[in-house]
């Protein structure tokens, strides 16, 4: 954690040397009491916004798993300020974006919350989309199917004719069809939301968009709303959880076991809802692999089992692995996944509106470890697995 900050300060220290060559601060930034934009960045550890008079500097901050010190940054800058600034035009973009293609669904979710949507021309993947409306403006070919990895589309690309296309990375097999988009001369902006590993954190990379889209108002003001809400009902839980029930989460697949380290994103999920993650003392930045033995042994201590892969019954979950239908979750009928939002292809609305709704699948969590504490609430992300 001390390497983190001390990259992330040493990058303030070079965005704002940066900025006073490039862009200019304005006359109240510099004369004292000096504010940046990235105050307001309070979770997220994987960007930073500088507002000044003429653009908006943001960093991407070490955009795919395994990486260390690697900084993407961006000049978001009105058509009229663009003449004004020195830097590498690839590195300029034309706010407010017009047209946009999305290589992930979370990035959908954020660009419908800020009323955008008609702006996206392009995905991939498009059979994963959850959301209905975006769905139907595919269906009318108002969005076009770009493809992904290998099978990425480049005259689809062209076609859209995107300000900007917004990708994420995951280690050296994903150069290949980023360098591809590169290669069209269009700008490419990575995203790194998939790493948060604060669940607030996740969802307030909606300030990102609201500044692509020249919205940063009523991004503040949405992701205000979800810090709130979240905040809430975290102490709401910490102030009458008696017992923490133990958690397990996956399941195996060929014999490995890809287990979530107790910093991720959903291990912090399970311990503001009450709940005790059976891996709560690892630590790393990727999943870590482990026999299926050693799981197995771990998972006996489990008193429930939440996100399990893709099943949708017991049966499923004993086809897999024979012995685990001896695990005390399963025996004791506490299996739950985070598949309830499926759409026909498999597209699942938990990886798309649930990146933006961290409070929602927060409630849902802790009302399945902890029943009594929200006795009206329904289930919205997760299902009971029968």
């Amino acid at each position: 954690m001390k390497n983190f900050f001390s990259i992330k300060t040493g990058l303030f220290i070079l965005t704002l040397v940066l900025s006073a060559v490039s862009c200019t601060l304005n006359e109240s930034r510099k004369q004292g009491g000096i504010k940046f934009h990235s105050d307001r960045v309070t979770y997220a550890e994987r960007f930073t916004l500088l507002e000044t008079d003429s653009c908006t500097v943001l960093n991407i901050i070490d955009p795919w798993q395994g990486t260390g010190n690697v900084i993407h940054q961006y000049y978001l800058v009105k058509d009229e300020a663009v003449r004004k600034l020195k830097v590498d035009p690839s590195r300029i973009i034309n706010v407010p974006v017009k047209r946009i293609i999305c290589m992930s669904t979370t990035h959908l979710a954020m660009i419908r919350a800020l009323e955008e949507e008609s702006g996206i021309t392009g995905v991939s993947g498009s059979g994963f989309v959850y959301d209905e409306v975006i769905s139907k403006r595919i269906q009318d070919g108002l969005i076009n199917d770009i493809g992904y990895d290998s099978g990425i589309n480049s005259e689809l690309i062209i076609k859209s004719s995107p300000d900007l296309v917004m990708v994420y990375g995951i280690g050296s097999e994903s150069a290949g069809y980023i360098s591809k988009i590169y290669e069209l001369g269009t700008k490419v902006m990575y995203n790194a939301d998939y790493l948060e590993t604060d669940p607030l954190g996740k969802a307030e990379w909606i300030k990102v968009f609201g500044a692509l889209f020249s919205k940063e108002k009523l991004a503040d003001s949405l992701f205000s709303g979800i810090e709130s809400e979240y905040i809430g009902i975290k102490e709401y839980i910490s102030a009458n959880v008696v017992t923490e029930p133990a958690v397990l989460l996956g399941l195996p697949f060929r014999d490995t076991w890809y287990i979530s380290p107790g910093n991720s994103y959903i291990s912090r999920l399970i311990e503001d809802a009450g709940g005790k993650y059976i891996w709560e003392s690892t630590e790393s930045t990727v999943s870590m692999p482990y026999g299926l033995e050693n799981v197995y042994l771990k998972s006996l201590d489990a008193d429930f089992w939440l996100n399990i892969g893709n099943v949708l019954t017991k049966e499923e979950i004993v086809s897999v692995e024979p012995r685990l239908g001896s695990v005390p979750p399963y025996i004791a009928g506490k299996l739950f996944n985070n598949n309830k939002r499926l759409n026909s292809s498999g597209g699942n609305d938990y990886w798309e509106s649930g990146t933006l709704k961290p409070h929602i699948i927060l409630k849902d969590i802790a009302s399945i470890l902890h029943p009594d504490l929200f006795p009206d609430h329904e289930l919205v992300y997760y299902r009971k697995i029968e």
